[in-house]
């Protein structure tokens, strides 16, 4: 059988789609029995890591719609991992429960394991490369090209 090469292999958009799929694939296969979908899993520890704080706050910070941030508090409340309080007349600020700490201190363990399976095929210094591009792209090229970028 003939091997077939792809011309793909060369683009970066391509490159790292496949790996993105790789990362997510084990990313939850890793936490497959929390029954929470990766980001629930975000939320959780956004919230832990920044007691009381705002549902937009978290949104922001995980780059996820107002919209599509409602339902997953609601899962994460309805699960008990999650309670709100009223910070004054109108906001209400988010705290992970005993419960959701427990969660999060585990999915932290577990995400730690599922990073060194990848940091580990790197060399420090691949690693560190990859850690300060990636950033650069995260910013949205129309952002970039009118000078408003990072």
């Amino acid at each position: 059988m003939a091997v077939l090469t792809n011309a793909l292999d060369k683009l970066l958009g391509y490159q790292m789609r496949r790996a993105t799929a790789v990362l997510m694939a084990d990313f939850v296969r890793t936490l497959s029995d929390f029954d929470m979908r990766p980001a629930e899993v975000t939320t959780l520890l956004v919230i832990a890591e920044n007691p009381d704080c705002s549902q937009s706050e978290v949104g922001e910070a995980i780059a996820i719609k107002r919209a599509n941030m409602v339902p997953i508090i609601a899962r994460l409340i309805e699960r008990g991992l999650v309670a709100r309080t009223r910070v004054d007349g109108r906001s209400l600020a988010l705290r992970v429960t005993d419960k959701g700490a427990e969660h999060a201190a585990e999915a932290w363990r577990r995400i730690a394991e599922h990073e060194a399976r990848f940091r580990d095929r790197l060399t420090p210094e691949e690693l560190e490369t990859v850690l300060a591009a990636l950033p650069v792209l995260r910013v949205d090229v129309e952002d970039s090209s009118s000078g408003n970028g990072q």
